[in-house]
């Protein structure tokens, strides 16, 4: 019967974690003032020490130097194994990678660039493979297309949602401020996709809307509806009645100042008196 045991921990070898002069000597690919104080001895082995030391390097904030040294048995003569510079438990470092796949974001894509579309995608299905949407498959065949690769049940659904929950949805700030009844559905410049989709989706072809030629879903909406206007009529403005009326002669009294002619007296010629 076989008894497993622990790992032994490595014991610090006293020899080796002294000899801190020996492995701040073996720095010498930088100045002198960019080593800073020794740090600590940690074991690695038996006979194995790595010395770590401070470092004053511009740019490694937090960043120290390691220096592994070991001797033979029975010897007190140390010797250098590797420096390297590692970074601390505070050090500033970049961010981890991540492959280009997972961090390409919509929008990325630009004028010749290429994108390739991973073969086990699960968006697409391979094109010998006859499409769940009766209408996509009779408009394949009738076009000649023979497409390698199609859009699956599961691409379709991810696009759907991601469309609808994005500014071609309900919830987009321009059709939550447009008026209840001016909803893509009902717009004449709503043109319906094809398939599955056509229950939901659309194309916009209205210019002057702000989603012209873009897939729309039937409850979005937006101020360029095509009935917006009707049922606006304007309103009748009151006549007002005639302030001046020009067709009758009205008798005005007119006072006389002083100075002037009596009535009674009669005229001078030219009219003067």
């Amino acid at each position: 019967m076989t008894r497993s045991t622990a790992a032994r921990a490595a014991r610090l070898d006293q020899v080796c974690a002294d000899a801190v002069g020996v492995a701040r000597g073996a720095i010498t690919d930088v100045d002198a003032a960019d080593v800073g104080e020794h740090l600590e001895a940690v074991a690695e082995g038996d006979r194995v020490v790595t010395h770590f030391f401070e470092s004053h390097l511009a740019g490694y904030r937090g960043w120290r130097w390691a220096v592994t040294v070991t001797r033979v048995p029975r010897s007190r003569h140390v010797t250098v194994c590797e420096t390297v510079l590692l970074p601390g438990p505070d050090a500033l470092l970049a961010p981890g990678w991540v492959p280009w796949h997972e961090r390409v974001q919509p929008g990325d894509l630009g004028v010749g660039d290429l994108m390739p579309t991973a073969p086990d995608d699960e968006r697409l299905a391979p094109g010998y493979v006859l499409s769940d949407d009766p209408a996509v498959e009779e408009v394949s065949w009738e076009a000649g297309l023979g497409r390698a690769r199609v859009m699956s049940r599961e691409g379709r659904v991810e696009a759907a949602q991601r469309w609808y929950d994005g500014d071609a949805g309900p919830e987009a700030p321009i059709s939550t401020a447009a008026p209840r009844t001016a909803r893509c559905g009902t717009c004449g410049f709503y043109l319906p996709l094809a398939g599955t989709m056509r229950q939901m989706f659309g194309v916009c072809g209205n210019l002057y809307a702000p989603d012209d030629g873009k897939a729309v879903s039937a409850d979005h909406g937006c101020g360029a509806h095509s009935e917006a206007l009707l049922g606006s009529s304007e309103q009748p403005v009151d006549e007002l009645p005639t302030v001046y009326d020009d067709s009758e002669v009205e008798p005005v009294a007119v006072s006389r100042g002083p100075g002037s002619v009596e009535a009674s007296e009669p005229a001078e010629p030219y009219g003067h008196s």
